[in-house]
C-alpha cells in the first residue's frame, strides 16, 4: 500500500519489481490473473474459475520458500517445490468446483469468489502447517467473513472491480489463516447455527448439498479456455505457465527459483 516498500524474504510478483508481504501479495497475483481473464472455467449449479485461488497458493508458497531458505521455519521449516504447488491447486480445485456442483451462490446474490476464499483459506493452512483444529477454524472465518455481492457483474453496476473481486478472495483467505497461525479461534457451527449462521443468513436456510467426495475430478474436467476463444475470450496464457512449471516438477525445482 506505500509506495518503495520492501518486504525481506517477501512475495514476489511476476513481471514487477515488487516484493510483498503475502497477504498483499495473493491480492496482486490474483488480480493479475483474472485481469486478463487468463483462467480456466467451471460450469455447474455455481459457475468459478477455480485457477483463482493461485493468488493464493503461489504467493504463499513464494513467501513460505524464500522464508524459510533464510533460515524461517514457515509451514515445518520446508522450502515447498512445484510439486507442493500442483498438489496445492489440485485440493484448491476440488474444493471449490466440488462445492459448486451443487449449491448455487449466484441465486442467492453472492458471487462465486466466496469458494475462491473458502478453498484458498483450507489449502494455505495445510501450506502453512496448521493442524486439522486449526484449520476448520480457519475455513469458519472464511465462511463468517463478509460475503461479496454480485453487483459488480451485473448492469448497471457492472465495473472493474468484477477483475480484482477473486485477487480480494485471495487476499482476505490469506490473511485469515495467518490470523489463525498468530492463535486467533474458530466458529464450529458457523454454517448451521439458527439466525446468525451461512445458511440461515445467506442462504435461505438450506444445507450444501454434495455429489461426490474429494479426489481429483475437478482438475481433470475443468474447460480449457484455448477449446472456445469466442465464449473465454483469450487463450489461457496461465496454463502455458502450468506446463512450463511442471518442467520444474520433474526436474525438483524448488518453487522459488522459477520465479
Amino acid at each position: 500500500m506505500v509506495p518503495g516498500t520492501t518486504v525481506p524474504n517477501g512475495t514476489k510478483i511476476p513481471g514487477t519489481n515488487y516484493q510483498l508481504d503475502p497477504v498483499k501479495g495473493a491480492f496482486n497475483i490474483g488480480a493479475m490473473i483474472r485481469w486478463l481473464d487468463f483462467n480456466d472455467c467451471w460450469l455447474a449449479a455455481e459457475w468459478g474459475h477455480p485457477s483463482d485461488n493461485l493468488g493464493a497458493i503461489l504467493a504463499v508458497a513464494d513467501w513460505i520458500s524464500r522464508t524459510n531458505r533464510a533460515g524461517g521455519k514457515l509451514g515445518n521449516g520446508k522450502i515447498l517445490t512445484v510439486r507442493d504447488v500442483l498438489e496445492a491447486m489440485i485440493r484448491a480445485h476440488e474444493i471449490q468446483g466440488c462445492m459448486a456442483l451443487e449449491n448455487s451462490f449466484n441465486k442467492v446474490g453472492l458471487d462465486h469468489v466466496v469458494l475462491v476464499k473458502v478453498a484458498s483459506t483450507a489449502v494455505v493452512s495445510k501450506m502453512l502447517g496448521l493442524t486439522e483444529s486449526q484449520t476448520r477454524d480457519a475455513v469458519s472465518q472464511a465462511w463468517v467473513d463478509g460475503q461479496s455481492m454480485r453487483t459488480y457483474r451485473h448492469s448497471p453496476n457492472t465495473m472493474s472491480r468484477k477483475s480484482w473481486a477473486a485477487g480480494d478472495a485471495c487476499e482476505r483467505a490469506v490473511n485469515l489463516c495467518l490470523k489463525v497461525l498468530g492463535g486467533e479461534g474458530g466458529m464450529p457451527t458457523v454454517l448451521s447455527a439458527p439466525t446468525w449462521g451461512f445458511y440461515d443468513v445467506n442462504f435461505g436456510g438450506k444445507p450444501f448439498q454434495f455429489q461426490r467426495g474429494y479426489g481429483s475430478y475437478v482438475m481433470e474436467n475443468v474447460l480449457f479456455k484455448v477449446s472456445w476463444p469466442g465464449k473465454f475470450f483469450v487463450f489461457c496464457s496461465y496454463w502455458r505457465g502450468a506446463f512450463l512449471l511442471t518442467g520444474c516438477f520433474y526436474s525438483g525445482v524448488p518453487f522459488s527459483d522459477c520465479y
